[in-house]
């Protein structure tokens, strides 16, 4: 699968699940990840095959419950929008009141902070040890 440009500028390959690829946004404002099902050619979740579709719920719903414990969320929100970026890539996002967007969509609030090479390693390896955890291996 071929990642798209914009996917590949603004992200960190963090894994591979069974089905998607795991990407860290690099965005140090908000814990922001995307879930990219490895299928070429697919824009909207009702293009996967069934067996996908069930594949991505579990994959983003283990996201979903890992970074919300490990990040002590207020809240996950989650996005398949593709307005900018066709390749369906599925948004997570945790969101505190006390970020600096909230309560708006995190869109275009605030510019992005980068992280250092060095935060990237410890999130990734963190992540990784936590979704194996929970029954996702990277």
């Amino acid at each position: 699968m071929i990642l798209h440009p914009q996917l590949e500028k603004d992200c960190f390959v963090i894994g591979r699940l069974p089905l998607c690829l795991l990407l860290l946004i690099n965005d140090a404002n908000y814990p922001w990840f995307i879930l990219v099902p490895q299928r070429e050619g697919i824009t909207e979740i009702h293009q996967l095959s069934d067996e996908d579709q069930q594949q991505l719920m579990r994959e983003s719903s283990q996201l979903a419950a890992v970074i919300e414990k490990e990040f002590n969320a207020d809240k996950i929100n989650i996005a398949a929008l593709g307005n900018m970026v066709p390749q369906l890539h599925i948004h997570h996002i945790v969101r505190y009141k006390s970020d600096p967007a909230w309560p708006a969509p995190v869109w275009g609030k605030v510019e992005a902070i980068p992280y250092l090479d060095e935060e990237v390693k410890i999130l990734s390896s963190h992540l990784a040890q936590s979704l194996t955890g929970a029954g996702l291996k990277i």
